[in-house]
This record gives structure tokens, sequence and C-alpha cells, in this order.
């Protein structure tokens, strides 16, 4: 496959996948505002989303007062950030126009119709009316890409760098929404203190966990009062959480092997270091060396991993 084709469809997969998380984390603000709180600590958890996107200096310089209204425009709207929703959704239709010819007709209609559907939706004013509505669409046009594209394309390279795409960056916002909901500005109020769960914050960590549809899948797991240490080994180390590390470098490290040669065996070999680690690490060993050295070195080598990626199948980023 040529590797402009292939650089298409992983920064398509990855646009859509980035639509969708960012709109999870915003719902997360939307419906944790609805809780007792003070302002600061409302400000604080709008913030933690600019804190995981690492936009924080680009909103105050074009909003010098926090507001949350202009905290969605930014990060719905604003076509000047790149990692707005609907810079995302753009640029996610842009990537599917220029590779038509290697995609299904129900996966470019798809993102052809989602591109549509937003503006229409924008233009209505959904997103002032009922943020929430307006998230939960944006999650279903993902849900419907993936599931069209899994369902209509050949099992072959196209399939795999979109998956490619797709794994890549769920593990990187995966990693983000916990290092920032366990160590950053919007942190949860029991994270400092992980497994005391006298002190936990019930109804925070239930809508941290429905950020990533995790919520029902701890109560089936657990059986038990939900505290910090067991949503941090739910996220990263449970194989089959969809939307954990190990899932996400399960995937990546399948997929990578499905396109690899002898002269990409470094890439693969990490991925598949990667996995491993995640496969047989222990929670309470990640705790006790501490939750956030270990996220900010997986973040590094998420970042390092895809710039291999690109190095190796794709358009090379720009230095």
């Amino acid at each position: 496959m040529l590797s402009r084709t292939a650089d298409h469809l992983f920064w398509m997969a990855r646009y859509t996948e980035r639509a969708e998380n960012t709109a999870r984390m915003l719902d997360v603000n939307v419906q944790t505002a609805l809780l007792p709180q003070s302002a600061r600590a409302a400000e604080e958890g709008w913030r933690a989303t600019l804190s995981i996107s690492e936009l924080q200096n680009e909103f105050d310089q074009k909003y010098p007062k926090f507001t949350s209204k202009d905290m969605l425009h930014f990060m719905v709207t604003d076509t000047s950030n790149p990692s707005s929703i609907a810079s995302c959704l753009r640029a996610a239709r842009e990537n599917a126009r220029a590779v038509r010819g290697a995609l299904t007709t129900e996966v470019w209609e798809t993102q052809n119709i989602t591109w549509l559907e937003m503006l229409s939706q924008l233009s209505d004013n959904v997103l002032e009316q009922d943020p929430s509505q307006f998230f939960e669409w944006v999650k279903y046009r993902s849900h419907l890409s993936r599931g069209v594209t899994f369902g209509t394309m050949l099992q072959d390279e196209a399939l795999y760098f979109i998956r490619l795409g797709t794994f890549l960056e769920r593990a990187d916002n995966t990693a983000r929404i916990l290092d920032v909901k366990f160590h950053g500005p919007g942190a949860a109020p029991s994270a400092a203190k992980l497994g005391n769960e006298n002190q936990l914050d019930y109804y925070y960590w239930a809508a941290i966990l429905r950020s990533v549809s995790a919520f029902e899948i701890y109560r089936t797991v657990y059986r038990d009062a939900i505290t910090p240490a067991r949503v941090a080994d739910l996220l990263m180390l449970r194989g089959d959480m969809p939307r954990s590390l190990r899932a996400c470098l399960y995937n990546v490290e399948r997929d990578l092997r499905n396109i690899s040669h002898d002269q990409h065996s470094h890439t693969l070999r990490m991925a598949g270091k990667m996995h491993a680690e995640l496969e047989f690490a222990h929670i309470e060993d990640i705790l006790e060396e501490g939750l956030h050295d270990y996220l900010t070195d997986f973040l590094e080598r998420v970042y390092t991993l895809g710039n291999r990626v690109s190095h190796d199948f794709l358009v090379p980023l720009a230095a």
C-alpha cells in the first residue's frame, strides 16, 4: 500500500477517535458540574480537559477570563483549535475523501454524513440547548463509523492501518484521562489516597468510569464499591476492558504484526514489549512505584511508537 494512502486511513481513524474522546471528557464535566462544588473546583474540572489535550496555554491566550461557555466553544466548535470536535470531524472527513477508492461506500458516506450532520446540529444550537445530547451524538457517530468500517472493509492492510490509528489514539487518551484525574488539576477528591473507600467520592468516580463506558463493566468485574485503585486496574491492566491500556496495546501489536516486515521489527518489538509489560503487571506494584511516573513514561513511549509507525509506514511527521 502507498504510504500516503496508509497515512490518510491512519489519521482518519485517529481523528474520529479523538473527536469521540473529547466528547466523552466534556460530557463528564457537564455531568459533574451538576454536583455540589465550589466555582474553583468546577473550573479546575473543566481545565483538566485542557490539560489532557495539552491546550491550556492556547485557551488562556484566547480567553483571559474562564467561562464554561468559552470552554465548550473552544473544545467543540473552534476550528482554530486542531483538537476541537469540529476540527477532528472535518479532518477525518477530508482524510476519508482523499482515499475514497480505498474505502467502501458505506464508510465514506458515514464520514461525510457525520460532518454534514454536525454542521446542522451546531446551526440548530443543540450544543447550547443540551450539551450531553450533542456529545452522545458524537459518540454514536464514532461507534457507527467503527461498526461500518469493521463490518464492510476487506480485512487487508487498509483495515489494519485504520485499526492501528484507532487504538494508538485510544491508548494515549485513556492514559491522559487517568493521569489528570488522579494527579492533575482536575484530580478526583480521593485520588491522593488510593484504596481509601471511606473518602471516596462515588459520583465523581462513577462519572469518570462512564466517560470511558466502564461503569457497568466495573460493577460486573468488581461487584463492590468504586475505589481509585480498582479504577486504575480496570483502565490499565484488564485485557477484557475495551478501552484499557492493555487492550489497546494488544490490538496495536496485532495490527502491526499484520503489516510488518523484517525492516519494521524494532517497531513491532516495541509494541510487543509495551503490551507484555501491561499483561503481566500488578496494579499494586505500579501504585507503589508511582502511578504518575508510570503514566508519564507510558505516554512518552506511545508518542515514540506513533512516530515509529509514521517513519516506517506513513508520511513522516514534520520535524
